[in-house]
């Protein structure tokens, strides 16, 4: 991954992060912060499971890619919900 695609995985993680939010009903006990940090990690693996599936290239949007990385965004934030209320 050379360092232009880390970079827009950053932004990309923002957006995502925020959107993984957004799909969790309810408030969450965690900070944008943490929100924005689940979001780029959920962009690098979903970039990376999309790459492995063949999907991540497509013409166009790559719509495949955003949903398995908004999806990796609301199950990281909603650990982390979980994992913060147990406390």
């Amino acid at each position: 991954m050379e360092i232009s695609g880390i970079i827009s995985a950053i932004v990309i993680g923002i957006i995502i992060g925020v959107l993984g939010r957004l799909v969790i009903p309810g408030r969450q006990h965690i900070g944008i912060i943490w929100t924005i940090l689940i979001g780029i990690v959920a962009a690098l693996i979903g970039a990376a499971i999309a790459n492995a599936l063949g999907v991540a290239h497509t013409k166009g949007v790559d719509w495949i890619e955003w949903l398995i990385q908004i999806a990796l965004a609301a199950v990281g934030v909603a650990a982390l919900d979980r994992a913060k209320a147990s406390r």
